[in-house]
Parts: C-alpha cells; structure tokens; sequence
C-alpha cells in the first residue's frame, strides 16, 4: 500500500522529526563551542565533558522545563546526551582554534543559535502554547545553555556582554520567521527559514561588527570581577 504523505499525521510526524533533527544540531555545535571555552580556561577532560555538555543540553532542558510538558527531552532521548558528548570530544581530541576551522566555528556558533531558537519555538508551538510564548521561548532556549555555561565559569553571559554581533536579537529573528512560516502552514519551511535568517543575521552583525547600543556614562567604571560587582579586596565606602 503507498505511503500518503499527505495525511495529517505524516506530515506531523515529519515536522515533529525535524524539530529533532534542529535540536541534535544545535546539541551537537553548542558542546563543541563550549569545550572549547574550556580549552581556553585551560581545563582537563572532565572540564571539556562539563562545558560541552552543559552548553549543549543546557538550552533545552531549560526550555522543556518551563513548558512542563513531561521530562526533558534530554533526559529522555539518549541521542541527545551522545551528540553532545560527541561534541565535547571532538574539540578535546581535535584542533579546531586554528587554521580553515576557525570560519567553521563562526558557522556554527550561528547555525547553533539559529538550531535551538526555531526548535525551541516549534516545539512550544507543538504544545498548543501561544504565539508569543513560542518567540520567548525559542530566544530561552537559544541562550540558556550558554548563560548556565557563563555562570560556571563566573563569566558574564555572552547574552549580556557588549560585543559585536547581534545574539538575543539574532535568536528573536529566527523565532519571528519559523512562528511567521508556521502560523501561515508551512511548518516544515519554517525550521530551514528560521535557522538560517538566524545565522545570518549573527554572522553578518559579527563580520560587520554590530552591537546594540551601550549606556553612557561619566562615572568612572567600578574595577571588579565579571559580574560587574566590587572586587573582594575594594574597600568599602564608609557611611
């Protein structure tokens, strides 16, 4: 008997699937990008499995968390946590700072973003949440890994930090065009259009070196640690 892949529950299953498939990707590029911030920090094996793991996995089991649709996905799915070992490992064993690898890591910090943005957008969309919670989010999920990443190692999240390139705002445009392509019916176009409006627009605004704006201020800036607060040795003001 052929295959009608024009039933609603193929065509379901195909959009089901490739949330999936962005998710695994997203998985996968965050924990390479991660182990390599432990491969700068100067970390052994176990740092690289942490960071990369942490980095990978982070976004969505924050995202399936805030949904309460049953346990995350992560904890579920055993590809999850192998793609994001593979990861880790790959950028302990290889050198990937250097060379042809080092446009590599630019792509796929951006396809990552992009990855978890229009996964974490569908699949609330999968849920019956509303539009607006499906932007939020797919804009947590993108940045949530990275933001658990930052805080462990006491670095201000990449999310906060005034450097070029657009990340919240890039992650906002990938869940703008997939929630756009969704409600119109075309969710399978809609993962492919989110992730790569996503990553071109982090690609183009790091190239270009675009920032959002940054406060102004007269005050001279307090000395301290990354999170912006007194160093331990300051003294303190007397009242």
């Amino acid at each position: 008997m052929p295959l009608d892949l024009s039933e609603p529950h193929f065509q379901e299953e195909v959009i089901a699937a490739g949330t999936l498939v962005a998710d695994l990707a997203g998985v996968f590029s965050g924990s390479v990008l991660g182990a390599l911030l432990a491969e700068r920090r100067k970390m052994d094996l176990m740092g690289f499995l942490v960071l990369g793991m942490v980095s990978g996995v982070g976004g969505g089991i924050l995202r399936d968390t805030l949904l309460q649709v049953g346990p995350p996905l992560a904890l579920v799915k055993p590809a999850y946590l192998v793609a994001a070992l593979t990861g880790a490992l790959a950028a302990f064993i290889f050198e990937l700072k250097h060379g042809p690898t080092v446009k590599l890591l630019s792509t796929l910090d951006a396809l990552t973003l992009g990855s978890f943005a229009v996964a974490g957008t569908q699949r609330t969309l999968e849920v019956g949440l509303s539009p607006v919670t499906a932007v939020l989010i797919g804009i947590i999920a993108a940045a949530g890994g990275g933001v658990v990443r930052d805080v462990l190692i006491r670095r201000t999240p990449t999310v906060m930090r005034p450097e070029p390139g657009y990340y919240a705002l890039a992650a906002l445009g990938a869940s703008l065009v997939c929630l756009a392509f969704s409600l119109t019916g075309h969710r399978r176009l809609a993962l492919v259009a989110g992730m790569v409006v996503g990553a071109a627009v982090r690609l183009i605004s790091v190239r270009r070196e675009w920032r959002l704006p940054v406060k102004r201020t007269r005050a001279p800036p307090i000395e301290g640690d990354d999170f912006g607060g007194s160093s331990e040795n300051e003294p303190r003001p007397k009242r």
